[in-house]
């Protein structure tokens, strides 16, 4: 009797609709570096992936869906960073959490990944049309979801819904830092709109950890 059985039709045929969302996924991508924003169409993009219109809406409902997927793999590099990040922070004593997950913060690259992701979506002056907003929203969000899991799993005994607001509101504020960022420096990355950046992130910190009426009003 035969004991080698050939690989299941089924097996092969999800190993082939995994190949093509990754194709659609780095197409997207190519395309949004390439052009420096998301103005393609699905003609475009089925014809970078060799796929074809259809293929592509069977894996994804819309462009945006597409778009998305793609902003949510760029910032994972930021909690990917934060997590490693908090492996290396040790902190004693009360409000250890927020100590924690404020000094991983100030150890990792914020600015960068949404600073790219903002002119993806086709920035138009320090505002972003409503739907591209919307998707900006929606990245961000998952980013918060995910460290708040991670949060949770170093402090299980931890509160819930501390935990989802300590990491919406930093999360959030890192966005909207950004664009206060944007509006000092014009967006020009150098070694003194770092110093900026720097300083607006200890401001945020500092709302968050101490209130809103703790810190006084931005120095001229």
């Amino acid at each position: 009797m035969n004991d080698q059985h050939p690989q299941p039709s089924h097996d092969r045929r999800a190993a082939l609709k995994s190949r093509h969302r990754r194709a659609i996924v780095d197409a997207a991508a190519e395309l949004m570096t390439e052009s420096g924003g998301t103005g393609f169409t699905v003609d475009q993009l089925a014809e970078r992936a060799d796929v074809s219109r259809r293929t592509v809406f069977n894996h994804f409902r819309s462009l945006d869906d597409i778009v998305l997927e793609v902003f949510g793999q760029m910032l994972e590099a930021i909690v990917d960073s934060i997590e490693a990040n908090l492996t290396e922070t040790s902190v004693d004593g009360p409000g250890t959490m927020f100590a924690e997950l404020a000094a991983a913060i100030r150890s990792t690259d914020l600015l960068t990944p949404i600073t790219r992701l903002k002119h993806l979506l086709g920035q138009e002056g320090h505002e972003l049309a409503p739907s591209r907003a919307a998707l900006f929203e929606r990245a961000i969000s998952d980013v918060s979801v995910r460290l708040a899991a991670t949060m949770t799993r170093r402090h299980p005994s931890a509160d819930p819904l501390v935990v989802d607001l300590m990491c919406g509101a930093l999360i959030s504020g890192g966005a909207v830092t950004v664009q206060h960022w944007e509006q000092t420096t014009g967006g020009v990355d150098t070694e003194a709109s770092r110093q900026v950046w720097a300083e607006l992130l200890e401001r945020l910190i500092s709302v968050n950890r101490d209130g809103y009426g703790s810190v006084g009003p931005a120095s001229s």
